[in-house]
């Protein structure tokens, strides 16, 4: 595949590898170069999501209810991500790639264990993927912004803050105890 200068694959924009046609006024080239980076984050994302529903549906214990609300609550938020991930890749008139295949090539988050039950285990395992995630979140703010790319750096800005958020409220229930 080829690579860009900056080493990094380019984006897959459409179908016969040109960008849809858009008023926008970024430049080609920073457009192609934020859509990779753009569904690369996607692809963590929606793993992210997948993962906050792993949780939710197993997790067990004396804290259920509140975790089980929890996690729920998170998975809902990741939800919104995606899409804010999803749809300024096609503004900037490129594809969005999030297809269970895609997402699972190209994630970069640990997988999550499967053989998770207790609160404490789903705690420790989901604040670690949403750590991982809002490290990545902030380094596409920096991508961005060397892109010249306000509307994508203020997205991610956006989710950093939200998943900031969450890691803060599913940490709690691991202080204090």
């Amino acid at each position: 595949m080829t690579r860009t200068t900056t080493g990094r694959e380019p984006a897959v924009a459409a179908h016969d590898g040109r960008l849809y046609p858009t008023k926008n006024d970024l430049p080609e080239a920073a457009r192609r170069e934020a859509i990779g980076l753009l569904n690369q984050r996607l692809a963590d994302c929606i793993d992210l999501q997948t993962q906050c529903k792993q949780a939710h549906w197993n997790v067990k214990g004396p804290t259920f209810i509140a975790l089980h609300k929890l996690f729920d609550e998170v998975n809902e938020a990741v939800e919104e991500y995606v899409d804010l991930l999803a749809e300024r890749v096609v503004q900037l008139g490129g594809i969005a790639e999030g297809t269970a295949g895609v997402v699972a090539e190209r994630s970069t988050l640990v997988d999550y264990p499967l053989a998770l039950s207790s609160g404490a285990e789903h705690v420790a395992a989901l604040s670690d993927a949403l750590a991982m995630f809002a490290r990545t979140a902030r380094l596409g703010i920096e991508e961005m912004n060397d892109l010249q790319d306000a509307g994508s750096a203020d997205i991610l800005t956006e989710i950093s803050r939200g998943v900031d958020k969450w890691l803060w409220f599913v940490e709690a229930h691991q202080q204090g105890a």
